[in-house]
C-alpha cells in the first residue's frame, strides 16, 4: 500500500507545482508537469486523477494556443468523468470544451457545451464555476453583436463575484463589461471599467490579465482620437506579452499597433506590423485573428489603390469565415468585398 500512497503524494505535489506555473503564465512548464502526472495517474492506476490531469493538460494546451490538442484532452476528460460517474468533473470538462470552441470562433458549439455545464454547476452549488462559465457566455454575446444582452449578464456576474470575494474573477468581469461598452461605442464608460480592473490585476500579480487590460485601454485611446497615446501603451504591452511568452496576446497587440499606424496614415509601418501579427495568428491557427488582420490589410491596400491585393486579402478572409461558420463575420467580409 505504501507505493500508491507515495505516488498519490507525488501526483498532488506535482499538480500544485504545475498550477503555480500556470498562474504565473508559464504554460509550457505547466504542460510538461501535467504530462508527467498523466503517466503517473495511469501507472497508479487512478481514473479520477487521470481525469483531473487530462483536464489540466487541456487548459495548458489552450493557454499555449494549441486548441485542437486542448479539445482532444477535454473530450478524454469528459469520457473518464462519465465512465466513473464523476458529475462535477463532467461539468468542468463541458465548460472547458465550450471555452475552447469559443476561442476557435465556433460560438454556437461553445454555447451548447456551456448550456450542458451550467445546470450541473447549479445543482452541485459550485457557484465559482457557474460564474466563470456565465462570464464566457457573456463574452460570446458581445462577440455575436449583442453587447446589451452581455451587459445584463456581466452585471449579474459582477455581483456574484463580489459576494464570493473572487478578486481575480472580478477583474475579468470588469474587463468584460468594458469590452461590451466599447462595442456599444460608449468609450468613456468602457475606460472606467478597464481602469477599475487594472489595480486588482496588479494586486493579484495576474500579468496576462494586466496586459489584456492595458491593451484594451490603449484601444480606447485610439477610439477617442488619441492614437499616439495608444501607441505608447501598445509598445509597453508588446514587451510584457513577449516577456511572458503570450503568443496570442502578442499577435493581438501587433495587429493593434498596425491599425494605429494605419490611422496615422503611416501605411508602411502599419503593413509591417499586420504581417508580423498575421504570421503568429497563422502559427496558432487563430482564424478570428487572421480574418480581422486580413480585412485591415485589405483596407490598407484599397486606400493605397492596390485593389488586386485588397481583393486577395478579402477573399482569403471569406474562405476562413466560411470554415468557422461565423455568419456575422461572413456578412462583414461581404461588405468589404462589395466596397471594392
Amino acid at each position: 500500500m505504501t507505493q500508491p500512497l507515495n505516488q498519490v503524494k507525488e501526483w498532488e505535489q506535482r499538480r500544485d507545482e504545475a498550477s503555480r506555473y500556470y498562474q504565473r503564465g508559464k504554460f509550457q512548464e505547466s504542460l510538461d508537469l501535467a504530462t508527467k502526472n498523466l503517466h503517473l495517474a495511469r501507472s497508479i492506476p487512478d481514473r479520477a486523477r487521470e481525469g483531473y490531469t487530462l483536464n489540466d493538460l487541456g487548459l495548458a494546451h489552450l493557454s499555449c494556443w494549441q486548441p485542437q490538442s486542448a479539445l482532444e484532452r477535454f473530450h478524454q476528460a469528459l469520457s473518464v468523468a462519465v465512465e466513473i460517474g464523476n458529475v462535477p468533473a463532467q461539468a468542468t470538462a463541458l465548460s472547458n470544451l465550450g471555452s475552447t470552441y469559443s476561442r476557435l470562433g465556433r460560438f454556437s458549439q461553445a454555447l451548447e457545451y456551456f448550456d450542458q455545464a451550467l445546470p450541473i454547476f447549479r445543482r452541485s452549488q459550485d457557484t465559482q464555476s457557474e460564474v466563470s462559465t456565465l462570464n464566457d457566455v457573456a463574452l460570446i454575446y458581445t462577440r455575436l453583436g449583442e453587447p446589451k444582452r452581455a451587459l445584463l449578464l456581466q452585471h449579474q456576474i459582477l455581483r456574484m463575484r463580489r459576494l464570493l470575494g473572487d478578486f481575480s474573477g472580478e477583474a475579468t468581469t470588469l474587463n468584460g463589461i468594458g469590452f461590451a461598452y466599447n462595442v456599444l461605442g460608449k468609450f468613456e464608460e468602457a475606460l472606467e471599467f478597464f481602469q477599475a480592473a487594472l489595480p486588482i490585476q496588479r494586486a493579484v500579480k495576474n500579468l496576462v490579465g494586466e496586459a489584456t487590460t492595458l491593451n484594451n485601454i490603449a484601444s480606447i485611446y485610439h477610439d477617442l482620437g488619441k492614437p499616439k497615446q495608444a501607441l505608447l501603451l501598445y509598445y509597453q504591452v508588446l514587451l510584457t506579452r513577449r516577456a511572458i511568452s503570450d503568443r496570442s496576446g502578442e499577435a493581438t497587440t501587433l495587429h493593434n499597433i498596425g491599425y494605429t499606424y494605419s490611422t496615422l496614415a503611416e501605411h508602411r509601418q502599419a503593413m509591417k506590423f499586420y504581417k508580423q501579427g498575421i504570421a503568429i495568428y497563422q502559427q496558432l491557427g487563430d482564424g478570428l485573428g487572421e480574418i480581422s488582420t486580413l480585412l485591415n490589410m485589405g483596407s490598407l491596400y484599397a486606400t493605397t489603390k492596390r485593389k488586386k491585393m485588397a481583393r486577395s486579402c478579402y477573399q482569403n478572409a471569406q474562405g476562413l469565415a466560411e470554415q468557422i461558420e461565423h455568419q456575422p463575420l461572413l456578412e462583414k467580409v461581404q461588405q468589404f468585398i462589395d466596397s471594392l
